[in-house]
């Protein structure tokens, strides 16, 4: 049983940055893939980043990638979301998710455990 606790959001400007911060609770952290979701206003929930445990590989949707890292910080049980050049199109709700497996997939019905979401609203 994993618990996810986020913390990070805000109101930014584009351009800005942020750093999601996602701290995970429960004894099988070390086991598990963590991976950030979103879901804008109108929008199915959408893959945006993960890390495996496995492989320590990371992935990331096109549409983020070059501008967001994922990270990952064992000894801390936390997960990040590094958000560099934010745009409007950013705005969302960010949702920590973890697998009960150490590999990565992108849909989001492959995903076992959620936090409570997060708040992103990038304006123009």
């Amino acid at each position: 049983q994993v618990q996810l606790v986020e913390s990070g959001g805000g109101l930014v400007q584009a351009g800005d940055s942020l750093r999601l911060s996602c701290a995970a609770s429960g004894r099988t952290f070390n086991n598990n893939a963590m991976g950030w979701f979103r879901q804008a206003p109108g929008k199915e929930r959408e893959f945006v980043a993960a890390i495996s445990w496995s492989s320590g590989r990371t992935y990331y949707a096109d549409s983020v990638k070059g501008r967001f890292t994922i990270s990952r910080d064992n000894a801390k049980n936390t997960v990040y979301l590094q958000m560099n050049s934010l745009k409007p199109e950013d705005t969302a709700v960010y949702y920590c998710a973890a697998r009960r497996y150490s590999t990565v997939r992108i849909t989001t019905r492959d995903w076992d455990y959620w936090g409570q979401g997060t708040q992103v609203t990038v304006s123009s």
